[in-house]
This record gives structure tokens, sequence and C-alpha cells, in this order.
């Protein structure tokens, strides 16, 4: 995996970071912590899209970007958060992924 392809998954990563901190910002006893988190996941995650895209198509960058983002919100929903698990919504995971995977293999 290339340098950028390697900026871009951690880009996505810390895209999961901002969700995540604004439901704990819902807490009472978080909201700070909660908002602090999410901006700095919003900003870490922009600056790291912005610097692979220096060499990854616009397009492909940012479907990966958000396929990351949701499928990881998805997964710690549903794991810490206490989120519905049906068939249908891990369908839509599956659906993402193969998109992702597709971008990736094309680009």
């Amino acid at each position: 995996m290339s340098k950028a392809w390697t900026v871009l998954l951690l880009a996505g990563l810390f895209e999961i970071g901002w969700p995540i901190g604004m439901k704990l910002a819902q807490e009472p006893r978080r909201v700070v912590v909660g908002i602090v988190i999410a901006i700095v996941c919003m900003a870490i995650s922009g600056f790291l899209l912005y610097t692979a895209q220096k060499s990854i198509p616009v397009g492909t960058a940012y479907a990966v970007w958000t396929g990351i983002g949701a499928i990881g919100t998805f997964m710690v929903g549903v794991l810490f958060f206490n989120d519905p698990v049906d068939w249908l919504r891990f369908l839509g995971v599956a659906m993402i992924i193969c998109g992702v995977v597709a971008m990736k293999a094309a680009g």
C-alpha cells in the first residue's frame, strides 16, 4: 500500500471520531469533551484527506474516506451504543465495502 493510501486510511479512521464525539456530547457530563473530540478528529481527518488527494483522484479519495467513516461509525454504534442490528443495515454496509474495494481497485 502506498503512502497516500495509508494516509487516506488514517483520514478515514479519524473520520469515525467526529460522529462519536458528537454522540458523547449528548451526555450532559461529556458535552465539552465530546465537542473537542469531534473538532480535533474533523481537523485531523480533513488534513489527512487533503494530503492523500495530492496523489489519489479526488472522487476516489472522497468515496473511500466517507466509506471508511460510515462503516466504522456503524460498527462503533452497534458495538458500543446499542444501535439497531438487522440484516438490511449489514447489507448496506456490505454494499459500501464493495464500493470502497472497487474504488481502490480502480485507482
